[in-house]
């Protein structure tokens, strides 16, 4: 594609989380740090919530890389589950033998023993759920639940959960003020401004093999910030097309005009400019 006219080894706006490209702006810092402290100290429940494309993925994916090898991780991308399926996969993460089960009594006792040898071992389990705003009401309470599993001293395991804000309004429910009450840490994922969106853009276009001046110009950055008003995935989007507009007609840098081609192709954004000229042309 581009890679070569822009002297780099490896595409750097793909959509895939790869931590590779983990850059450490302040606001995905300092949640991960808050996970780590809030894992450290043996807190039960910590939420991390942040808009659709903000790298809540990607950061699950950084701390499953950072946790060292005190901790056993169990991770859960997809927890619109049942409650038993819920059980069921944390289990098997665990590496609890799943055959001959005569029911979901059973099921628990197997997982009771597995946390109770790891907790015996020196272990520390920790269950990372993410797109957990998916999970219906009965799994939550089923997850919290599970969490009552604990020695005399200390919870078997603890839970991080990561979502979209609508998490925040399923945890309000009445019904499931429990494990409302039994989050110790939560942390809102804000979007980049036009400094972190430069930072961000020179970063994962460095991890790609490119070394020169900044790629993209200053007018640029300002564009794409507000078109994509500081979404990790957003600026994904728009860097790589934003690229292949000017590898098509040979530039060297990307400008204003290489962006504002990459909003028209992207459907679900606008500039403000555009959005107020159609107001005035109805």
């Amino acid at each position: 594609m581009y890679e070569q006219h822009f002297g780099l080894s490896e595409l750097p706006f793909s959509l895939t989380p790869n931590t590779h490209f983990f850059l450490n702006l302040p606001t995905h810092q300092e949640a991960l740090n808050l996970i780590l402290v809030a894992l450290e100290n043996g807190d039960g429940f910590v939420k991390i919530v942040g808009e659709v494309g903000a790298g809540k993925t990607l950061l699950c994916r950084k701390l499953l890389n950072a946790i060292d090898e005190r901790y056993v991780s169990a991770y859960i991308p997809n927890p619109y589950l049942n409650p038993d399926d819920l059980r069921r996969g944390f289990a098997r993460e665990l590496g609890v033998a799943l055959d001959n089960l005569s029911g979901s009594y059973e099921l628990l006792e197997r997982l009771n023993q597995r946390l109770i040898a790891l907790a015996a071992d020196g272990k520390r389990v920790v269950l990372l759920v993410d797109e957990a705003q998916a999970m219906p009401e009965e799994t939550i309470e089923a997850l919290r639940l599970l969490t009552n599993l604990e020695t005399e001293s200390a919870k078997l395991f603890q839970v991080v959960l990561f979502g979209q804000p609508e998490l925040d309004q399923l945890l309000a429910r009445h019904s499931l003020r429990q494990l409302l009450q039994r989050i110790t840490f939560s942390y809102r994922l804000q979007q980049l401004d036009a400094e972190g969106v430069g930072q961000y853009l020179n970063h994962r276009l460095a991890r790609a093999g490119y070394n020169g001046v900044p790629l993209f110009d200053r007018t640029a950055v300002k564009l794409l910030t507000k078109a994509s008003l500081g979404t990790p995935r957003l600026v994904n989007i728009l860097g790589h097309k934003a690229m292949l507009c000017a590898y098509g007609k040979g530039d060297r840098r990307i400008g204003a005009s290489h962006v504002q081609l990459a909003v028209k192709d992207t459907e679900g954004v606008v500039l403000p400019w555009y959005r107020r000229l159609a107001g005035g042309m109805r």
